[in-house]
């Protein structure tokens, strides 16, 4: 086990604050108050099945789906921990190549894994790999981003085309015998998050669209502010290959999971701003504005649909892919 951790993990994790293995990673408190009031710490476990699929695998997905939960908080993420469930007789080069990319996509968000643990267990009792990762991140003082702030007259915000990851991961999983090149949209959105509150300290309402997709956390942010979110149909950005998925299978593309998809709701006089921002990087270049948010009926969110109609888009009711994340 030692030799394990040793020669592969920490070896791809190398940095200060992990080297010494300790039972715990220490900080110096003056680094995390000097960027801001408040810490934001997150947990998530990844169990996707495939590990390794068009756009990214299970450590991209673990790495960017914890960085981006501490962004979503409006927070800078700075220290993740990584726990390892292995199956007996996993190769060692798959999990080379899943720490390759942990450390690869940590990187980018210029985080630092620093902590963590590894469990081997009999063949049967895991699927092959799951991953458990933390994260720390410091809040400045001006951020106040809450699912309860939605006010009638913002804005809704969406970054870039919906639906990529549950597709891809459906697609790779082999069982319905579809091609396609649809691929995963597994990023960080950290830097996304924090150019935004540059141009809009004040920003409402922030969430990725993973589980459940975009509707569920309209959904979320309707219930918890006691307000109607209304979409435009025909701004929402789709691939035709999500969409053809979708056709074949019966499903709503607005219910898919994503792994780099942001909602984000602001005041109407800074979205324009915002969104001109957004589109200057790469995860933000198709970002528009999808829809804004009304007084009544309240707790709903209302499509609008390319016919010119309108229809309740409810919370997602069960699981529609199992094993996306």
């Amino acid at each position: 086990m030692r030799d394990l951790i040793e020669n592969v993990i920490v070896k791809s994790f190398d940095n200060p604050a992990l080297t010494p293995l300790e039972d715990q990673a220490r900080f110096d408190l003056k680094e995390l108050t000097c960027r801001g009031d408040r810490l934001a710490f997150t947990t998530d476990s990844y169990v996707v099945d495939p590990l390794f699929f068009p756009g990214g695998d299970i450590g991209t997905l673990s790495v960017n789906g914890t960085i981006n939960d501490l962004a979503m908080g409006g927070a800078v993420p700075l220290y993740l921990s990584c726990g390892f469930i292995l199956e007996e007789g996993l190769p060692i080069e798959t999990l080379r190549q899943v720490t390759e990319s942990m450390k690869q996509e940590a990187e980018k968000s210029q985080v630092s894994i620093v902590t963590g643990d590894t469990k081997v267990v009999p063949r049967g009792a895991a699927d092959k790999m799951f991953v458990n990762t933390a994260g720390i991140g410091v809040i400045p003082k001006e951020v106040d981003i809450a699912s309860t702030r939605a006010k009638p007259g913002d804005l809704v915000i969406l970054n870039g085309f919906i639906g990529d990851h549950g597709a891809a991961i459906l697609i790779a999983r082999g069982d319905l015998s579809l091609e396609s090149s649809v691929e995963s949209d597994c990023q960080s959105l950290s830097r996304l998050v924090q150019a935004m509150l540059k141009v809009c300290p004040d920003i409402h309402c922030l969430r990725d669209a993973t589980r459940g997709g975009v509707a569920t956390v309209l959904n979320e942010f309707a219930q918890s502010s006691g307000v109607c979110i209304k979409m435009d149909e025909t701004k929402i950005p789709i691939r035709d290959e999500v969409r053809g998925v979708c056709e074949i299978l019966g499903l709503d593309p607005l219910y898919l999971a994503n792994e780099g998809i942001l909602l984000a709701i602001v005041p109407r006089d800074c979205a324009e701003q915002v969104v001109e921002t957004m589109r200057f990087l790469p995860e933000g270049q198709n970002s528009m504005i999808i829809g804004e948010v009304v007084e009544a009926p309240a707790k709903r969110v209302v499509m609008k649909t390319s016919f010119g109609g309108e229809r309740i888009v409810d919370m997602m009711v069960g699981e529609q892919l199992p094993r996306i994340c």
